[in-house]
This record gives structure tokens, C-alpha cells and sequence, in this order.
């Protein structure tokens, strides 16, 4: 008699774990800030969310966020296709730093980036003297999100150009097809969900990033003041409803980039299979 093996040994224990952990770590906080935010009324909640203030650091947040995003994905991108496609000396190194980010404590992060990019930094300087400004600036926001996210847009795409079958592209090659045209029309194709995927999470952590951005912002309302530094203000002054409605917004907001993402990531996938 053959006795047909689980593929999860456990699989009651190891999900109700799962579920236990889900449940506590991430849905009980964002049930406890709805229900924070709910505690206002409808007219109490618009008026704190469409504030001067408020709209400001939207405006702020998700632009800095945008510009931060569309460079990670073309530096991400370009970075991902240089570790896969090439070998030179000091390639494990750059490969290492990549999740760099990831190790740093964004504070540490924020009092680095303002370091190098103030009026005296090793780099503010020389872009001071052009004219150009980055510490307690969007720009050195968008600067700080670009930091700490890079590494999603990079370690997604990564893995799928390493499982990438040269084959079609030695075809596409025979056929007279220029570098370009290859890359457009044959491995662009196949890298649009990891791309997306990559995006989507490159934005979100510009989003909710926090303590890389507070040290360069400068954090002037209605110029450089983030959507969480405000949620943060109102958190210290104990009004924790504000709070919870600012941050309700950010958080409506991401879950709509996320429907969006997989709703594209679902249509390129399926554009990809059928070509």
C-alpha cells in the first residue's frame, strides 16, 4: 500500500502559527487604527484628512515618492542587468552593498545622507556651489526614499534575468534584431511583472518611510513635512484620532497602489504567456 505523502508535513500547526502570527503582528494594528480613526465623525475625520496641512504632505509625500520610484526603476534596472549580465572586479562587493538599506538603521541612513548632502558635505558642497540645494529640500527627500528603497526594484528583477533563457535572445539575434529592439521586444516583456512587483514596493517603503527622511527634510510644514512626520506630530501631542486619520489615508492609499500593481502585474503575465 502506498501512502501518499503531504507536500507540507504539519500543515495544521504550521498554518494555525501562520495565522496566529498574521493576526496579531499585522491585522489587530490595522483593525486598532481603524477603529481609532472611526472614533471621529464623519465631519471631524474629512476636516483633519483635507486640511492645508494635511493635503500638503500628501502632495510632498507621494510626489518625492513617484520621482524616487521611476529612478529606482531605471537605475534599479540598469544595476540588476550589470551584476547579471557582467563580470569585474568588485562585482560582489556592489552586489553586497545593494542590501545595504536593508541593514542600516534608516536614522543612521538620514544622519549620513544629510552629512554628505549638506552645504558642507562632501557632496553638498560641490552642488551648492552650482546652485543646486539637497539638505532640508524635496530633493534630498526624494534622495533619502531612493535609498532605502532601491534594493526592491533591484532584488526583484534580479532573480528573474538570471532565469532568463538566452535562447530567445540569441533567436531574436539571428533574426536581425538590433540590441535594442531585443531588449524592447523580448526581455522587457518577460521582466514587466517583476518590474511592477519591484515598483510597487519601491513606492510603498517611499510611502512609509520615516526616519531616513526627518533628518534631511528640514521638515517645514507645507514645503518638506511627510505625511508620517505629520501623523507623528499629532501622535506626541495626543491626539491619537488625528493621528490615526492621517495615517488612515496613507493606508488607503497603499492599499489601492497594491490592488493596481497586481491587477497590471496579472495582465503582463498573461500578455507574456499568450506571446
Amino acid at each position: 500500500m502506498i501512502v501518499k505523502r503531504r507536500v507540507l508535513p504539519g500543515l495544521p500547526l504550521s498554518l494555525g502559527i501562520t495565522l496566529v502570527y498574521a493576526a496579531i503582528i499585522i491585522v489587530l494594528p490595522l483593525i486598532a487604527l481603524v477603529f481609532k480613526a472611526a472614533s471621529l465623525g464623519p465631519a471631524d475625520y474629512w476636516r483633519i484628512i483635507s486640511s492645508d496641512r494635511a493635503v500638503a504632505s500628501y502632495v510632498v509625500t507621494i510626489s518625492c515618492a513617484f520621482v524616487a520610484t521611476v529612478f529606482n526603476l531605471v537605475f534599479g534596472l540598469a544595476l540588476a542587468w550589470v551584476l547579471v549580465r557582467y563580470r569585474f572586479p568588485g562585482r560582489r562587493i556592489i552586489d553586497a552593498l545593494v542590501d545595504l538599506p536593508f541593514a542600516l538603521p534608516t536614522a543612521v541612513a538620514g544622519i549620513s545622507l544629510t552629512t554628505l548632502f549638506a552645504v558642507n558635505g562632501w557632496f553638498g558642497g560641490p552642488l551648492s556651489a552650482l546652485g543646486i540645494k539637497v539638505a532640508y529640500t524635496p530633493l534630498g527627500i526624494m534622495i533619502a526614499m531612493a535609498f532605502t528603497s532601491l534594493p526592491f526594484v533591484v532584488r526583484t528583477v534580479q532573480p528573474v534575468l538570471e532565469e532568463l533563457d538566452p535562447t530567445l535572445e540569441e533567436a531574436a539575434q539571428t533574426l536581425g534584431g538590433s540590441d535594442l529592439s531585443i531588449f524592447a521586444r523580448v526581455v522587457l516583456p518577460l521582466l514587466t511583472p517583476a518590474l511592477l512587483a519591484g515598483v510597487s514596493l519601491s513606492f510603498a517603503r517611499s510611502l512609509g518611510e520615516f526616519g531616513a527622511i526627518i533628518f534631511i527634510a528640514g521638515n517645514q510644514p507645507f514645503e518638506t513635512e511627510i505625511t508620517a512626520l505629520l501623523a507623528f506630530i499629532r501622535l506626541e501631542e495626543y491626539d491619537y484620532p488625528a493621528s490615526a486619520a492621517i495615517a488612515s489615508v496613507m493606508l488607503i492609499a497603499a492599499f489601492v497602489m497594491l490592488a493596481v500593481t497586481n491587477l497590471l502585474q496579472a495582465r503582463a503575465l498573461r500578455y507574456t504567456v499568450r506571446n
